[in-house]
């Protein structure tokens, strides 16, 4: 069932004057109220467990967790969830990463944030939006498009230092499974080790250099 206004909020960013300038608007909009304010990717993540909030305006790269790891949780967690991610990233494979994981919204911190606020309406109600910033980002990448979302999984628990076993007890899958979808994406990235994995990863953009692996 479509839930309806007042729609309950959770903030989620590391930089407190972004959250001020988000709660300011979402304060002075009815249809919404902010249940809760947090400051990096677990705390996101418990939050949204406990409110489970009819949206969630999330930076993807914050302390303790980011990226498609956070996003993944909620949606465990609280399928119903609206995600709209607002972030300062301009790499066409962290882009790709993002939408693949199924966000209802993509918005850069480089532009202004009217435009998100004039999507929130309809993403509430359904619909999807990507900032045109990000739709030219996208068409950049069109080289490391062909990596599936599992693959863009793996690739990250694999540039993290997981084994393979880890990897299959993260993702619910076998270990056989995991080796295939290893195989896969060494031969799409055309690489043979764990070293040349990595220098062509941060060359696509297919991983945040600003992140500790």
């Amino acid at each position: 069932m479509a839930r309806t206004p007042p729609f309950s909020a959770i903030l989620a960013d590391d930089h407190q004057i972004v959250r001020l300038g988000l709660r300011s608007q979402l304060d002075a909009d009815p249809e919404f109220e902010v249940a809760a304010e947090v400051a990096d990717g677990l705390q996101a993540i418990v939050e949204t467990r406990r409110h489970r909030p009819d949206l969630l305006l999330l930076d993807v790269q914050m302390p303790l967790a980011g990226g498609v790891e956070v996003i993944v949780e909620v949606r465990r967690w609280s399928p119903e969830t609206k995600i709209v991610v607002l972030t300062g990233i301009a790499s066409p494979g962290l882009v790709a990463n993002i939408v693949e994981a199924g966000v209802e919204g993509l918005f850069s911190k480089r532009e202004d944030l009217a435009p998100l606020f004039d999507a929130l309406p309809l993403i509430m109600r359904g619909g999807r939006k990507v900032a045109p910033f990000f739709l030219d980002l996208l068409g950049q990448g069109e080289e490391t498009a062909g990596l599936t979302m599992r693959e863009r999984q793996t690739l990250n628990m694999i540039l993290a230092g997981r084994s393979n076993r880890e990897i299959a007890a993260g993702f619910g899958i076998s270990v056989k499974t995991v080796e295939k979808h290893r195989t896969s994406l060494m031969q799409k990235l055309g690489v043979n080790s764990i070293a040349q994995l990595l220098a062509v990863a941060l060359r696509d953009g297919l991983i945040d250099p600003s992140q500790e692996l």
